[in-house]
Formats: structure tokens, sequence, C-alpha cells
């Protein structure tokens, strides 16, 4: 996980943060001291409008951020907030780890967004903004076990629907590459301007949104040629859940 404190000591605060996506893409372009927002577009291997339309939406997609900081080491919350150091040194970790004598060495790690999204399982939620709220880390080799980690973004769950499966603020790692209904299995859905997380299944013409809280919560079907608000958007591989 990436984590920052902000003040120091004796109560100095520090500058508000330059948020927004203009900023963001500002600061990229400072670190990388490329210049333009062509060049940018170069390095992410975007068009150019792909650029301008990150600002005019005020969304700069995770995947940026994330192929910048295996590139060029940058810190991906410096990056949104222009707060904590500028590099987190990823190349410098590796190198400690690759000379260091084998008992010593550490797992390697790849880096998952946790997204703002979160996954209603009954609660209404309706937040649905793909800001990346910190990092958490995955063993490498684990990681991509599952799938590639590009595809990879965690979530938090709202409501009781998937109880016992899937409780309230449990974090449920969701691969975005596994659209492909596969019948049981536990997927991301969006509907309309909410995301929920159901398990899926089909009868002729239908999709059907099962809740493992059954006592409480009645499968919802919808008909298959009426999916326009409907978009599946990931199977969920993994989960984790704090003690309280």
């Amino acid at each position: 996980m990436a984590h920052t404190t902000q003040g120091g000591a004796g109560g100095t605060r520090s500058k508000p943060a330059e948020v927004g996506a203009a900023h963001v893409i500002a600061r990229i372009i400072e670190a990388l001291g490329i210049g333009t927002q062509s060049a940018l577009a170069r390095e992410l291997g975007v068009s150019r409008g792909a650029i301008s339309d990150a600002k005019s939406k005020n969304k700069v997609p995770a995947e940026w951020l994330l192929k910048l900081f295996r590139t060029h080491s940058l810190n991906p919350f410096w990056l949104e907030t222009g707060h904590g150091a500028k590099f987190l040194r990823e190349d410098t970790v590796r190198r400690t780890v690759r000379d260091a004598p084998a008992p010593e060495r550490e797992p390697q790690y790849d880096y998952v967004p946790l997204v703002a999204a979160r996954l209603s399982g009954g609660g209404g939620s309706a937040q649905t903004s793909d800001r990346v709220v910190e990092y958490y880390a995955f063993q490498r080799s684990w990681l991509r076990s599952k799938g590639s980690v590009d595809d990879m973004r965690l979530m938090r769950v709202t409501g009781e629907s998937m109880s016992p499966t899937l409780d309230d603020e449990d974090i449920v790692l969701v691969d975005l590459s596994q659209n492909d209904i596969r019948v049981g299995k536990i997927y991301a859905v969006r509907m309309d301007d909410e995301i929920v997380v159901k398990r899926l299944e089909r009868k002729p013409g239908k999709l059907v949104l099962v809740s493992d809280n059954r006592r409480f919560y009645e499968p919802q079907e919808i008909p298959l040629g009426d999916q326009s608000n409907v978009e599946v958007l990931g199977r969920v591989v993994w989960m984790s859940r704090e003690i309280r």
C-alpha cells in the first residue's frame, strides 16, 4: 500500500494539493522533462486526443499512473496530489533485492490500485469513480497467476446482499479482462449509475443476478435484449476482510 502523512512538528501545514487532471498531466510532463502533450501521448502509447479528453473530463486513467510508476518510478500519489516523494525508486529497490544474499531477499511485488468506486451489495452505493485512493502490494508471482496486473482493480463492497461470502467493507480484487460470463462466478456489474457485485447465471433470453444472501435479496432477471444499461466489468478473483 502507498501511504503518506502531511504536516509536521509544531502544526506546520502543507500547501493545498493541486488536484485535477490538468495538474496531474502538468506534473507528469514536468517530471519526465518532455515539454509537450504530444510527447506525453507518445510516452503513454495513446493519441494526443486522449490527453485532451482526460483534461476535459477531469479524469486521468489509472492505467497511465501504473505505467508511469513501472517505467519511470513516478509516485502515483505525488502525481495525483503534488505531495510526497516524486519518485518511489522501484529500480533501486529491485537492484537492492537482486544483489542481496539469498536469505535476505524479499519477494517481488506489483501494485494494484484501490479505486474510489464501491460495489453495491445491497447498500445502494452509487460511487463509481475510478480515482485511485491508494495502492496495495501483491506478490508478483501470485498476481500474475491470476492475470495481468494492468487489468486488476481493488474495490470496496457496500452492503450485505452477498453475505456471508462478501460482507460490508470487504475489499475485492476484480479482473477487468474476465467479462465473459462463467455461471456461478462473482462479477462486478455496472447497472445504470450503480456498480453491483453479484453471482451471474443464465436463463433462456435472460441474465440473472444472484445474491448469496437469498433470505433478503431475490434474484434479479434482466432480459438479454434489454442490456444497454448493463455491463459486466470483470470477475472477482480474490477478497480481503478485516477482523472487527
